[in-house]
C-alpha cells in the first residue's frame, strides 16, 4: 500500500513503514501522521509480522514538526485550535501511542537527523538503531513548547529524571553515540549497514515465541504510568500554544534568529 507521504511493504515476516516526503526532509504533518497511523493499523491485522521497521527515505530520518503545516490545524480544528489544543494532542498522542501498543515489536532505523515530533515517534517504538553520527534531540523548549506526544513522559522513562531534564530543559541535540552510552540507542550501524542491522534484530526477534513476545511487552510498558504523564504533557501544551513565547520562538525559527523570549 502507497500513501503520499508514508509507504508500506512486507518482507516476509517484517513489516516497513517508510517515510516518504525526503523534499521536505519527512517533516510531519497531518497527512503524514494519518499516514502513520495507517500502516500501523495495517501492520497490526497481519497474524504473520514479527516485527516492525520503520525508517525514511532521502538524507535523513525526520526533522519533526513541520511548523508550516499549522495551517493543516485550521481545516481540521478550526479558526480557535490552539485554544482548544487537547483534541489535537490527543490525537497524535494516540498515532504514537499505537507504536508502544503494537503486538509485533517496533523497529525505528534513524540516519542524519531525528528530531522533535520524529524523535517522539522513536522513544514510542520499542528499539532504536542508529546510524554513526546521527543528531537526536527535543528542541521544543527552544520553540517555547514541549515535547507533548510522548517525549517528556517516555524520554524520562528511558533515561532518569536527571538526564530527561538535562535534554528536554536545553533542546540541545545529542549523537547517536551518546545515546547508546544512555541507553536511548540499543545499536549503531554505518548508514549502508542500517537496513541490514534492522533487519538481522528483527530475525532474531523472529525466533522467540510470538505470544510470549507480545506479553512481554505488554507487562514492561505497563510497569510505568504512561497515560498520566501524557495527561500532563496535553496540559502544559495547552499553555504554551497560546503564549508570547511560541509566537516568537516560531517565527525565529522560521526566519532562523534568535527568539526573544518575554516570559509569558
Amino acid at each position: 500500500m502507497m500513501s503520499d507521504f508514508v509507504i508500506t511493504q512486507k518482507n516476509n515476516h517484517i513489516f516497513e513503514i517508510i517515510l516518504n516526503r525526503p523534499d521536505k526532509r519527512n517533516a510531519m504533518n497531518w497527512e503524514l501522521m494519518n499516514g502513520l497511523e495507517s500502516a500501523i493499523d495495517q501492520a497490526e491485522n497481519l497474524p504473520d509480522v514479527r516485527a516492525v521497521i520503520v525508517r525514511g527515505e532521502g538524507k535523513g530520518f525526520s526533522a519533526g514538526i513541520d511548523l508550516m503545516g499549522f495551517n493543516d490545524m485550521i481545516t481540521v480544528y478550526g479558526e480557535g485550535w490552539r485554544d482548544h489544543l487537547f483534541p489535537l494532542t490527543a490525537t497524535y498522542q494516540r498515532i504514537l501511542g499505537k507504536f508502544e501498543k503494537s503486538r509485533h515489536p517496533t523497529i525505528i532505523l534513524m540516519h542524519t537527523y531525528c528530531l522533535g515530533m520524529a524523535f517522539e515517534l522513536a522513544l514510542a517504538c520499542d528499539f532504536r538503531i542508529a546510524s554513526i553520527g546521527t543528531q537526536m534531540g527535543l528542541p521544543e523548549t527552544r520553540l517555547g513548547l514541549i515535547p507533548d506526544v510522548g517525549g517528556t513522559t517516555r524520554l524520562t522513562r528511558l533515561v532518569g529524571i536527571g538526564r530527561a531534564k538535562e535534554l528536554i530543559l536545553t533542546g540541545r541535540n545529542f549523537s547517536a553515540e551518546d545515546g547508546e552510552r544512555w541507553g536511548i540507542v540499543n545499536q549503531i550501524a554505518a548508514q549502508d549497514d542500517l537496513y541490514a542491522k534492522g533487519c538481522a534484530f528483527a530475525d532474531e526477534l523472529a525466533k522467540s515465541a510470538p505470544l510470549a513476545v507480545s506479553y512481554a511487552k505488554r507487562v514492561i510498558n505497563d510497569l510505568a504510568d504512561v497515560e498520566h504523564g501524557l495527561q500532563m504533557e496535553a496540559w502544559a501544551q495547552s499553555i504554551l500554544i497560546r503564549s508570547e513565547d511560541f509566537a516568537n520562538g516560531a517565527q525565529a525559527m522560521l526566519m532562523k534568529e534568535t527568539p526573544q523570549w518575554k516570559g509569558k
